[in-house]
């Protein structure tokens, strides 16, 4: 295997995908098309990573995730059951992504945040912190949602829109930088807190 790293017989990387150090790919996991596995990293189940993807550091890909397109994941993230990260996306910390949630856009998603469901964080946002996006929520469009800030249901978060500390926004409600009622800071992005029933 290119780079030394564990595969186990039934797994499947390809002859110009890497797998370094005491990375393991493992179980159906399939590995290709450039993509690497390093550090302590595993692949198992049946995840795929593939597209030039890297998955390193203590990180852990399973289930029927996949991983693809120039998407990172690192650190101590998890990326499983149906969830997909790609399109230069990244996922690094403590962050989760599970469910049939997508990440991609050049999106992040790191510290201790989780989109789960069949959430959606793309074109540039970001989700940090303790956050959580989950539901059928959409966030993009280099919006943030950060801290305990919860996005869920059917809600969206677009444009430079911020959601913050505990701030929530739920149900079928839409928050973007020009048509929601906002404060705006000098440097021109805008905190958000709503308040909604859980």
């Amino acid at each position: 295997i290119n780079g030394g790293g564990w595969v186990s017989d039934t797994a499947f990387v390809s002859e110009d995908a890497h797998v370094y150090g005491d990375a393991c790919v493992s179980d159906n996991a399939r590995v290709y098309n450039r993509a690497c596995v390093s550090g302590n990293a595993r692949v198992s189940d049946n995840a795929r990573v593939y597209g030039d993807a890297c998955v390193y550091g203590d990180a852990h890909v399973y289930g029927s995730a996949c991983v693809s397109d120039s998407a990172w994941v690192y650190g101590n993230a998890r990326v499983y059951g149906d969830a997909h990260v790609s399109d230069s996306a990244w996922v690094y910390g403590n962050a989760r992504v599970y469910g049939n949630a997508c990440v991609y856009g050049d999106a992040h998603v790191y510290n201790s945040a989780c989109v789960s469901g069949n959430a959606r964080v793309y074109n540039r946002a970001w989700v940090y912190g303790n956050a959580r996006v989950y539901g059928d929520a959409h966030v993009y469009n280099s919006a943030c949602v950060s801290g305990n800030a919860r996005v869920y249901n059917r809600a969206c978060v677009s444009g430079n829109a911020r959601v913050s500390d505990s701030g929530r926004v739920c149900g079928s409600a839409c928050v973007s930088d020009n048509d929601f009622p906002m404060i705006s800071r000098s440097d021109g992005y805008t905190f958000i807190a709503v308040p909604c029933e859980d």
